[in-house]
């Protein structure tokens, strides 16, 4: 997908990952608003990073493709061609999934 936006500052453009709902004896669907958000997602693409005091730019711990784990009402949502996306703050970030 060819992403159309660049976060400015520290901000984060965040794919949500859905979590799969698998009960034992089959599947449950569940109607997209009783559904939990899902708290884990991709970057796909990041902003330069704050400026310090000085004025100097801070690099950003997060990079695209990052898989991360963020705050349960963190962000803004937005849709761009058609797809639910997330913007929000590095500091909303909560973790790096490694591995």
């Amino acid at each position: 997908m060819s992403i159309n936006l660049r976060p400015l500052g520290d901000r984060l453009l965040i794919e949500p990952v859905e979590q799969e709902e698998t009960f034992a004896g089959g599947q449950l669907v569940l109607p997209e608003t009783a559904k939990e958000k899902p708290q884990q997602g991709k970057v796909l693409a990041a902003g330069a990073g704050m400026r310090d005091d000085d004025g100097k730019r801070v690099p950003m711990d997060v990079a695209v493709d990052d898989v991360v784990l963020f705050a349960k009402y963190a962000g803004t949502e937005i849709k761009l061609d058609g797809q639910k996306l997330l913007i929000m703050k590095e500091s909303d970030i909560l973790g790096v999934l490694e591995g």
